[in-house]
């Protein structure tokens, strides 16, 4: 199964679960994560349902640039970050 990894930053503000799924897509992992804590879906995807800009997700390595479909495949051994950027003056 993919596995998604979140961030501990995020951890601040919810709880932050490393999720397997057998989603074949960016957006069905991403469901699978919602789905274990809808909360997450707030710090991670904007109100059209698109990363939000300071979010960046890494594939197998691999900077995901699709940020509106997220129709990123997955293989049952991808492993994915999920990064929320950091920002500051």
């Amino acid at each position: 199964m993919a596995r998604l990894i979140f961030t501990q930053q995020l951890a601040r503000f919810t709880a932050v679960p490393q999720v397997d799924t057998t989603a074949a897509t960016l957006r069905g992992g991403l469901d699978t994560a919602f789905a274990a804590n809808p909360l997450l879906r707030g710090y991670v995807l904007d109100d059209q349902g698109h990363l939000r800009e300071n979010v960046v997700v890494f594939i197998d390595g691999r900077r995901s640039e699709e940020r509106a479909r997220l129709d990123d495949p997955l293989t049952p051994n991808s492993t994915v970050y999920i990064l929320q950027a950091l920002s500051g003056g």
